[in-house]
């Protein structure tokens, strides 16, 4: 009998949360921002740009409804560059049927435009748009799913609008497709040179750029690929190298997560599931357009053994920190540090944020200097080694070996000298300093508060 109460007590309380934990996500999600975080903050004028179907709105300046060729007459005066590149596209020189004006994409009515979202591109573009969605159950990282991983992020609300507003300038290819092909020209051999890419695979937390450029795929690129056709389509002779495109978005294909064998570079998975398998293949199929298959597996190969090589100094790195963690020797300790805005259950179970998961948040809340270096060993290092090893840079590769291994040391030797404070405190004042208020004000924290 007490069994059957318990069985029953589960399916009620699972009746009643269920509903409640999707109405919650409902209501936060339904304020003037947008994500789960949406009523903790308000979007810029520059938002609607980059999130349309959320946050544009039309202008009034003009009423009425319009023909696409009357858009195209007052567009001529109003923004005739605009008109220019639109006259110069395949929109309005069609190889076959109507001109595609501007009506078709924004609407005709000029109080109710519309800023074209991949939606609206798909109602003549299906199959592309359908490629870009296929991305999501790749989970992440992805394009499609680009925007939503910042607006659920907690820094995205916990740090002044100013730092965070950038972001959605590269995480909006998940939301708008003139990301890679600008508007109004969306023309295909913008789209296929490796710059309409780095655009935003640039910088440490993505190397892309710097680590193409620097293998022999990338210089040829730059010597000789302003001479190169880019009208032809991205198929095995059509260009003497490979770019960005050619080789992540094989004959056009939209779908661009569908051979991430090590999501990123950033997480330890093993290389040979049956999952992995299946990309692999995909993988050597591009690179035997140019090579031969047994040189191109053992390329694969040797990328595998370069992300093997990363682990050890990166677990060393974590064993350390989560050490110092356990005997409370991290300066300042996660309960002297402003508590995140967001995170109510930072406020009540303080704690460092050390691993794959959590030490992410190392990029963007106030953290003790050697979780910082850990972050930077494990996001910036490590990255820049795999992101080499899979352009094919592999003197660079070494390069970028020694430097996490250098790293290492150095935060070897900052986590000795944290060990010997702890115990000079202990000798001298019987226990850890207690900082009080010294690490919870100042001029950024305060404007944290006030501007976030």
């Amino acid at each position: 009998m007490k069994r059957r109460s318990y069985i029953w007590t589960t399916v009620i309380l699972a009746a009643l949360l269920i509903p409640a934990g999707y109405g919650y996500v409902s209501w936060s999600k339904s304020g003037a921002g947008a994500g789960l975080y949406s009523r903790h903050w308000e979007p810029e004028p520059a938002f609607s740009y980059w999130h349309p179907e959320r946050f544009y709105d039309s202008v009034d300046t003009v009423v009425g409804t319009f023909e696409g060729q009357q858009c195209v007459t007052c567009h001529e005066g109003a923004t005739p560059g605009i008109v220019k590149d639109w006259q110069a596209s395949r929109h309005a020189q069609p190889a076959e049927g109507q001109p595609v004006y501007c009506s078709a994409c924004h609407g005709n009515d000029h109080e109710q435009l519309r800023m074209p979202t991949p939606a609206v591109c798909g109602t003549c573009h299906e199959q592309r748009v359908a490629e870009l969605e296929d991305e999501k159950r790749f989970g992440f990282p992805s394009h499609a799913l680009a925007m939503e991983r910042v607006l659920d992020a907690k820094h995205f609300v916990d740090k002044p609008k100013a730092e965070v507003t950038a972001c959605l300038q590269c995480h909006s290819v998940a939301t708008k497709c003139d990301s890679c092909h600008t508007r109004h020209r969306f023309d295909p051999a913008e789209a296929r040179r490796p710059e309409a890419c780095l655009t935003c695979h640039s910088g440490p937390p993505h190397p892309d750029d710097e680590t193409y450029f620097q293998s022999a795929h990338g210089q040829l690129y730059r010597r000789h690929g302003g001479d190169w056709d880019w009208s032809k389509p991205l198929a095995a002779g059509n260009y003497p190298a490979p770019t960005c495109a050619y080789c992540h978005m094989r004959n056009g294909k939209h779908q661009v997560a569908d051979k991430s064998i090590w999501k990123f570079g950033i997480v330890q998975v093993n290389p040979l599931t049956s999952n992995n398998e299946v990309k692999r293949q995909e993988w050597l199929a591009v690179c035997s357009d140019c090579h031969e298959a047994d040189w191109s597996a053992a390329q694969l190969r040797g990328l595998d053994a370069e992300r093997k090589r990363a682990w050890h100094p990166l677990h060393t790195a974590e064993g350390i920190l989560k050490g110092l963690r356990a005997d409370d020797l991290l300066h300042p300790a996660a309960g002297e540090r402003p508590p995140y805005p967001a995170d109510g259950l930072d406020r009540i179970w303080p704690r460092a944020r050390i691993g794959f998961y959590e030490g992410q948040a190392s990029a963007f809340y106030n953290v003790s200097p050697i979780e910082r270096d850990y972050f930077e060993m494990w996001y910036f290092d490590s990255l820049d080694a795999y992101k080499r090893a899979a352009h094919f840079a592999p003197e660079r590769t070494d390069e970028a070996h020694g430097r996490l291994e250098q790293d290492l040391r150095a935060l070897q030797n900052a986590a000795e000298d944290l060990r010997e404070l702890g115990a000079r405190e202990q000798r001298e004042l019987g226990g850890r300093s207690i900082p009080g208020e010294f690490w919870n004000r100042g001029a950024y924290t305060d404007l944290n508060r006030e501007r976030n």
